[in-house]
């Protein structure tokens, strides 16, 4: 493993599609979504530790789930867990990362994860990143991975490369557009030309912050004016300085979008984000009517194509569902079509907006 090679997880999501389950002070990644014993950031984390040495990976999370990281992963250092003091999405959290590593190791190459992929196939993903790895090692390049797209979704990244390579199976972008409205997410799986973007990047720090100083300009200053004090007692109040100041956007929107030297990596490996009930039903084992269920007593009554997420304490016995969502918390149940899933969202600021904060 090369020691100037760095991975940065971002686990500071609220996944509020998953609710109820995700709630506000305990979100998706730290849950067992799939029931396989292990949560989404201790499965990304075990991942990576294959990829760079494990006291190289950083952990970027809200203040106050910073307590249930370090239980979950008591190896991490505590100088690896990175608190933001508010959610400004990805380009202010990687911006402190690359400024932090900037100031640790000039010479540092990153990947920047989110922390609830589902990768099954470790093996390719491995070699995919490290073949990301070399590329950037050797050129000034944005790197990203792409998955080939199955359904017209309007929440990913949408990815059109050149067709001959520029390095093996690195090929040089086209066009890089950030959730597209349905009817151009369908122009664009119709044309076979496109990737989803997995959100995995990677990138020498000097160059991504080249990147910022250019398309996010703004965001580049206020970390610029403050990164002598990156890694010394005077950081956790720089921090508090900055980030009330950062305008809340995506590095796919600020950088991504913008870019030339934007390459992918088209995916050998399956992927889901995970960011909702259906796509836990998609990688979960399910029984011979398409029931993908975790609890220990579940009965299921002329039911398919369900997914049951309820404690194991509890019986619960469904019949006649079809295509259901069933989520048993010990304050809220959520019966739900499997259809409306992306309405969840939605369902949670009325409940939010008719019951207040207690069930979020």
């Amino acid at each position: 493993m090369n020691k100037h090679h760095y991975v940065a997880i971002m686990a500071g999501g609220i996944g509020s599609r998953f609710w109820p389950m995700s709630r506000t002070n305990f979100p998706k990644q730290f849950l067992d979504i799939l029931g396989t014993g292990k949560t989404l950031v201790q499965h990304t984390f075990e991942r990576y530790s294959k990829v760079v040495p494990p006291e190289n990976i950083v952990i970027v999370t809200a203040h106050e789930y910073v307590p249930i990281l370090k239980k979950q992963l008591p190896e991490l250092r505590d100088e690896n867990i990175l608190a933001e003091p508010s959610r400004k999405n990805t380009a202010p959290c990687i911006a402190y990362v690359a400024f932090k590593l900037l100031m640790k190791d000039p010479n540092a190459v990153m990947i920047a994860a989110p922390a609830d992929n589902l990768i099954l196939e470790t093996d390719e993903f491995l070699k995919t990143a490290k073949k990301a790895l070399s590329f950037v090692d050797h050129i000034n390049a944005l790197l990203t991975i792409g998955v080939k797209p199955t359904y017209p979704n309007t929440g990913y990244g949408y990815i059109q490369h050149e067709t001959i390579e520029a390095a093996p199976d690195v090929y040089k972008v086209k066009t890089f557009t950030e959730k597209p409205n349905l009817e151009l997410a369908k122009t664009f799986i119709a044309s076979g030309d496109f990737l989803w973007n997995a959100g995995i990047f990677t990138w020498k720090v000097k160059n991504i912050l080249l990147a910022y100083e250019k398309h996010l300009p703004e965001i580049y200053e206020l970390f610029a004016a403050e990164m002598d004090k990156f890694n010394t007692p005077a950081e956790a109040a720089a921090i508090e300085e900055i980030y009330p100041q950062c305008t809340t956007i995506s590095v796919d929107f600020g950088v991504m979008e913008k870019a030339e030297n934007v390459y992918v990596i088209p995916a050998t490996f399956s992927w889901s984000d995970l960011g909702t009930w259906n796509s836990a039903w998609e990688n979960m084992e399910k029984d011979y009517f398409g029931n993908a269920v975790a609890g220990k007593k579940v009965m299921a009554v002329d039911a398919k194509n369900c997914i049951v997420h309820v404690p194991d304490n509890k019986l619960v016995l469904l019949q006649g569902l079809d295509d259901f969502i069933v989520v048993d918390t010990k304050d809220v149940l959520l019966v739900c079509k499997k259809e409306k899933e992306q309405e969840i969202k939605e369902y949670v600021a009325d409940v939010k907006r008719n019951m207040g904060d207690k069930y979020l």
